[in-house]
């Protein structure tokens, strides 16, 4: 029997709850085996971010690389990238490499509000890792970040917000509604013909850290099991709204503390 793999490309959380440790966790709870490419250090906690150390791109592109010649990588997932030349060597290893899916997380700004992404380098992100993705999953701020817009509030703008998006490459748009307004929390997976909307009660936590990390990486599992792209999405959003409500059980730091990935077992 082939174990699924999937391979995420991101910054380490020095707290465990977010990053390359949270899409580890994620991996795991959804019985997907993980390998991962760390494209920066952070020295960081459930209060925030107080320094990021980039590894050089070199290094990103040799452990990317060793990965593949030896794993058979089913999925891969894009989350912090740092820095514009850390962009072009991912890039470049995935256009060599061809992975069948990449989904993409577009980290700007951390739980905590503390910048992950070096301003010069949105551009980057935009022109060169979207036109990869298969599916990319901004919240409603990097949404409007990567288009240079006024954050939607409706669900018409959210849509064509969605549809602008797709037009920069990707293949499609799950626009996170977690940043949004109201008693439920509806993300929107815009594609080339239909939108759907996943909505789910919104949760009264302050423990939301690591949320966009670990929706992401449960979309990438799906993919690097063989679901398809709206079985994997509907799946991880029933798995990331449980793990948030679950996410009062713990009592972990003094700020925006992590969700609750094995909250199926604990």
């Amino acid at each position: 029997m082939t174990t699924p793999v999937a391979l995420t490309i991101a910054g380490s959380d020095s707290s465990g709850g977010a990053g390359i440790q949270a899409d580890l966790k994620t991996f795991a709870a959804l019985g997907v085996y993980g390998a991962s490419a760390i494209t920066a250090l952070t020295a960081q906690n459930t209060k925030g971010v107080t320094g990021i150390h980039a590894v050089p791109a070199a290094f990103v592109t040799a452990q990317i690389d060793a990965v593949f010649s030896d794993l058979d990588v089913g999925a891969v997932k894009i989350g912090m990238v740092a820095q514009a030349e850390s962009i072009d060597a991912i890039a470049s290893a995935l256009v060599h490499w061809k992975p069948r899916h990449i989904v993409l997380d577009p980290v700007m700004v951390a739980t905590s509000g503390d910048r992950l992404l070096a301003a010069e380098a949105v551009e980057a992100l935009r022109t060169k890792l979207m036109r990869l993705a298969s599916v990319i999953t901004p919240n409603l701020p990097e949404a409007a970040a990567l288009l240079d817009e006024p954050i939607a509030r409706s669900e018409i703008e959210i849509e064509s917000q969605g549809r602008r998006l797709l037009e920069l490459g990707c293949r499609a748009v799950l626009i996170k509604g977690g940043h949004g307004e109201g008693r439920e929390s509806i993300d929107y997976l815009v594609g080339a013909d239909k939108t759907i909307a996943l909505a789910a009660s919104r949760v009264a936590t302050r423990n939301t850290h690591g949320t966009g990390c670990s929706l992401s990486s449960a979309v990438a599992a799906g993919l690097a099991r063989g679901e398809d792209l709206e079985m994997a999405v509907r799946n991880a959003k029933a798995w990331i709204s449980a793990a948030i409500e679950a996410a009062d059980r713990f009592s972990v730091g003094h700020g925006h503390g992590p969700v609750h990935h094995f909250h199926k077992f604990y």
